[in-house]
Parts: C-alpha cells; sequence; structure tokens
C-alpha cells in the first residue's frame, strides 16, 4: 500500500474526526508522503515517532489500532489476560495522559482490564507493577529522551519485559489485521469504572516499589554515617524521575539532596535543555552550576521516563569529571561484587549481563570475581529477557547494563531502572568517600587493575524516507566490502549478528556469533581489530541515525584516548563518504 492509498483510506473512514480530515487535505504531496508513506513500524521500542497526523505518526488512531491488535494478541496467547489485566503508565511529553486513557479505553472496549497510573511514573515502575499484579502485560506512554516532538507506545510482557522481536512480530501481525479504525472497539471511562474494568494506581503501588529499592542497599551503614555530609545535585530534566528519585534517596538517609528547581517540574518542551538525554553534558549543565554553588560531590540527572541516569562527580581537584555509561557500569558492577565478596553473598552461580556494545571492561571485571558474563544484542529487552532463563537454569543475576546509561541490580524490575541506579550510585559515592576517595578516583583506581577501557559513541542523523535509504545503503557496504584495516590495525574479526557468523580474518574460518540461543538476528557489524580495539555500526530502533561505536584498550589512558580518537576520525570519515 503506497501514501496514496493509506491517505484515501483514512478520509474514507468514518471513525476519523474531521478536524484530522481536514489537516490532511490541506498537506501538499511532499508532507502526505511523509506522513502516510508507512505505516508506524512496531519495532525495537513498540511505536515511536513524530505526534502528528498520518499513519507514520503517533497518535489517537494509531494508538488506538496497535492496542487493538494487542488486545486480540492477548487473548489469543496469554492466559486468563482478560481478568489478570494490563498495566499502563506515562510520562511527561505530549498528550501521554491522553495516549494512556486512549489505550485503556481500547483494553477495556475488549473486555481487558486496564491498572492506570493516576499520574506520571518512571518506565522502570511499570515494570514493577505488572510483577507485583502479575498482570498479562504492559504499556508506557513513552519516547525515553527522544526530543519533545516524539512519543513513543512501548509493551512489556508478564514478565515485566520490554517485548522481544519474536513476540513484537506476532503483536504486529495482529495489528496488522485491523485494517480499519472501524474496528477499533472503546470503552468510555464512566462505563469501564462501574464495569470494574479500569482501575487506578497510586500510593500504594509506589510505596511497595520504594521499599523493595531501600532493601538492595549494600552497606546501609555507610549511608548513615556520611548521609548527612553527602552532597548530592538531582534532575528529572523535566521528566517522571523527580518523586521517586527524591524519596528513595532521602529516606535512604541522604539528607544534603538538592533539586534543580528549574528542571524539577514535568515540562513536555523540556524547554530548558537541547535534549533531555544525559548521555549528553550539556543536559547538565544546570545541575553544574547548582553544584558549583553548593559544592556538591555527585550531580545525577535521569531522563523523562526515568530509566537512565547520568553522573557528574567532583574529583580530587574540585573540577566535576562527567562519567560515561560504561564507566559507571563499571564502577557500580565492582562495587557490587567486591562488596557481595566481602560479605560473604557472592553466589556461586552468579551471572553478569551486558550487550555487544557494551564496554569489556565489565567483562573483565566479572572475571576477576569468577562471574559469568553473558553478552546479549542492543537493548535492554534482551538483558531482562536473559534474568527468566538463568533462574530456570538455577543461575543467579547479579547486574546488567548497557552503555546508553542503563542499568539493573535487581530483578524485582526487568528494565532499566534510573531510580534504583540513582541509589546505588549515591551509596557507591558514599563508600569510596569514606575511604577517602572520588569516583573519579575510583575509576583510575580501575584502570590501573584491569587496564584502559576507552569507548565513544558517533552517530549519522540520516531523517525521513531518504534516510532509511541512505542508512540501508551504509549498512550494506560496510557488509560487502568490510575494511581489511582500520588506524593501522589488521581486522581480525568480522562478526556481523545479521547473519549470525564471526569471519576469523586470521585463519579464514568461520564460527557462529558468542550470543545466547534466543538472540534474533539483528543488523549489526562489529569489526575487532589486533590490539583488542573495535567498531561496530548499527541503524538505531528508535531514532533516524546511524549508531557508531567505537572503543579502543591499553594501558595508559592518554596513549589509548589518542588511539580512541584516531579510529573514530577515520571510521566516520569512511561512514559519510563511503566504506
Amino acid at each position: 500500500m503506497d501514501a496514496r492509498e493509506r491517505v484515501a483510506r483514512w478520509l474514507a473512514d468514518e471513525t476519523v474526526d474531521e478536524e484530522t480530515k481536514r489537516e490532511i487535505r490541506a498537506m501538499d504531496d511532499k508532507e502526505l508522503e511523509e506522513r502516510f508513506y508507512s505505516d508506524l513500524s512496531f519495532g525495537t521500542g513498540g511505536l515511536r515517532g513524530l505526534i502528528g497526523v498520518g499513519s507514520n505518526r503517533l497518535n489517537r488512531y494509531t494508538i488506538r489500532r496497535a492496542t487493538q491488535g494487542l488486545a486480540a494478541y492477548l487473548r489469543e496467547n496469554v492466559p486468563q489476560a482478560a481478568q489478570r489485566g494490563v498495566v499502563i503508565a506515562y510520562d511527561s511529553r505530549h498528550r501521554s495522559d491522553e495516549f494512556a486513557l486512549e489505550t485503556a479505553a481500547v483494553l477495556n472496549g475488549n473486555g481487558i482490564k486496564a491498572y492506570v497510573f493516576r499520574t506520571l511514573r518512571p518506565t522502570p515502575q511499570l515494570s514493577f507493577a505488572v510483577r507485583e499484579l502479575k498482570a498479562a502485560a504492559g504499556v508506557v506512554i513513552t519516547a525515553s529522551h527522544n526530543p519533545p516532538e516524539y512519543n513513543g507506545y512501548k509493551v512489556y510482557d508478564q514478565e515485566g519485559v520490554q517485548v522481544v522481536p519474536r513476540v513484537a512480530a506476532r503483536i504486529t501481525e495482529a495489528i496488522e489485521q485491523v485494517t480499519s479504525f472501524s474496528e477499533v472497539r472503546t470503552m468510555a471511562r464512566e462505563e469501564a469504572e462501574a464495569a470494574g474494568l479500569l482501575h487506578w494506581l497510586g500510593e500504594d503501588m509506589d510505596e511497595r516499589y520504594l521499599e523493595r529499592l531501600l532493601t538492595l542497599l549494600l552497606r546501609p551503614e555507610v549511608v548513615r554515617q556520611t548521609g548527612s555530609a553527602l552532597r548530592i545535585v538531582y534532575t528529572p530534566l523535566h521528566g517522571a524521575g523527580r518523586w521517586p528519585v527524591e524519596q528513595v534517596l532521602r529516606r535512604a538517609g541522604f539528607e544534603q539532596l538538592y533539586l534543580v528547581e528549574a528542571q524539577a517540574e514535568p515540562d513536555p518542551n523540556f524547554s530548558t535543555v537541547k535534549t533531555p538525554n544525559p548521555e549528553e553534558s550539556d543536559a547538565l549543565a544546570m545541575a553544574m552550576e547548582l553544584a558549583e554553588q553548593v559544592q556538591a560531590h555527585l550531580v545525577l540527572g535521569t531522563d523523562p521516563d526515568c530509566d537512565r541516569v547520568g553522573v557528574m562527580v567532583r574529583d580530587a581537584d574540585g573540577k566535576y569529571v562527567r562519567l560515561n555509561g560504561n564507566q559507571l557500569g563499571g564502577l557500580l558492577l565492582d562495587y557490587i561484587l567486591s562488596t557481595r565478596q566481602a560479605m560473604g553473598t557472592l553466589p556461586e552461580r552468579g551471572v553478569m549481563i551486558k550487550t555487544i556494545v557494551s564496554s569489556e571492561l565489565g567483562r573483565a571485571i566479572a572475571n576477576r570475581y569468577g562471574v559469568e558474563t553473558i553478552d546479549t544484542l542492543t537493548g535492554f529487552k534482551y538483558i531482562g529477557e536473559q534474568i527468566g532463563l538463568l533462574e530456570r537454569e538455577g543461575k543467579t543475576f547479579i547486574f546488567g547494563y548497557e552503555e546508553s546509561f542503563g542499568y539493573l541490580a535487581a530483578p524485582f524490575v526487568r528494565d532499566k531502572d534510573g531510580v534504583m541506579a540513582s541509589l546505588l550510585i549515591c551509596e557507591m559515592a558514599a563508600w569510596h568517600w569514606q575511604q577517602g576517595r572520588t569516583l573519579a578516583d575510583a575509576l583510575a583506581e580501575l584502570y590501573r587493575r584491569e587496564g584502559v577501557f576507552l569507548e565513544r559513541l558517533e552517530s549519522l542523523t540520516l531523517t525521513g524516507k531518504e534516510g532509511v535509504a541512505k542508512i540501508a545503503a551504509s549498512m550494506a557496504a560496510w557488509r560487502e566490502q568490510a575494511p581489511t584495516e582500520l588506524a593501522g590495525q589488521n581486522v581480525v574479526e568480522v562478526r556481523d549478528y545479521l547473519k549470525k557468523e564471526v569471519l576469523d580474518r586470521t585463519t579464514g574460518a568461520v564460527r557462529p556469533v558468542q550470543l545466547p540461543p534466543e538472540m534474533p538476528p539483528e543488523n549489526v557489524l562489529q569489526f575487532v581489530l589486533a590490539d583488542g580495539s573495535w567498531v561496530a555500526l548499527r541503524p538505531s530502533g528508535t531514532e533516524p541515525k546511524l549508531k557508531v561505536y567505537l572503543a579502543a584498550v591499553g594501558r595508559d589512558v592518554q596513549e589509548t584516548e589518542e588511539r580512541l580518537a584516531r579510529l573514530a576520525a577515520e571510521v566516520m570519515e569512511r561512514v559519510k563518504h563511503g566504506v
């Protein structure tokens, strides 16, 4: 079906309101093509796209259609789905609350209970609530850290894990069966409440979540001893993190918590930042100003749905140092493993999980403590899925992380958790501070012990239909003309996760990639160099970008930084102008 056919269907559909139809008729051919050239795909992050009219946009009609498909999938595949219900949460983005209620209305219209949070909540709390209520599924309305004009619709399974591709494909099949909006069944809010199909979640679920988080403190006595002195600045970046992060830190005993008031309230325009992404140092600029004023030891920032957290720490010279996702993941992993080893609580069959584009520092740390490392494809859903599989094998999940500032240290949540991570980061900082170290010092010690692991993420943004084609062409070129040398180093391995093959350039042998068998093929290429450095290319599943991950390994920080810079410069030149 092309754009013209989709436009005709929308204009002919009696359930589409007249205002929407007038907007469609006012569009020129170019705009119609952009908005209707495809249906918004149910991909890595469920639905995610620009808010607006069109089949390739997020709006009440695409939300309703997706939910009708989800309802059909649940009734067919999940036991007692109607009675167990679906939990729905949302963040601070434009129309998030409206889209949450649209989702509930369609579920209710299909006879399925909906549990809806009354106000915005973090994505990880949605995962927690699905597990607590033993619900059939969960939906969260969010576009994570995307720009303000985006929103999204993420689906979670009955384990509280964001659905993996094989499940997403079956939901997509069900969605595609909905060929007209008139096939969507809805129920009015008052009718659903009276029928016992619409339930509201509030303080009780909040308290359950916070109580479980507080059980994760490894050294509560350290927090009691230092909590009144450690100064922490926190910004929720206009998102859902303010209440839970502030509550859990204060209840743990961190008394000197300073909020960035200008960013504390929900704001769908994220008006004080270029992008509400704690991966970007600019996003923490206002927090840095406050930190300088109060001489904070630690700066935290969470993204709008509070599943990611970024950190800056004051070093011994009083300067603030930004820790990237890999560095923070390594520090947390080492703190948790060393503490549990000292306390005698490190499990015999413990496992750490990371993604293929995350730092190898994590593997080095895990090996030191006799902990197994499992690699997954990019996306925390794969880490969440592995937790359940490990439990059935009698193994114990200890920690999971990804380079994009996502961390998890307990299985009662099955997605990255910015609230949980904030609590553990503060405890870790308090412990090192008590020992006379900053987190910057702790990282330097970790590098001295395990080697210097440095990484960088670059990206090429290519928007619209043309951009999709350019990204596909670039990946095809790198696959067909894989380089034999990068930055003066031989490429010794080519890992093609779409083919699930590794080409060993030294022997010419081809072997399977080392991933759990549940992992699907994915369009990722990774090139491993003779010195242990590597490069990976991956089209983003949530943004119009070709992502380029780069890593260098060495013994000296400056030399490794220089090697990484040379590698990045050459690879990005090749990406922009062809292999």
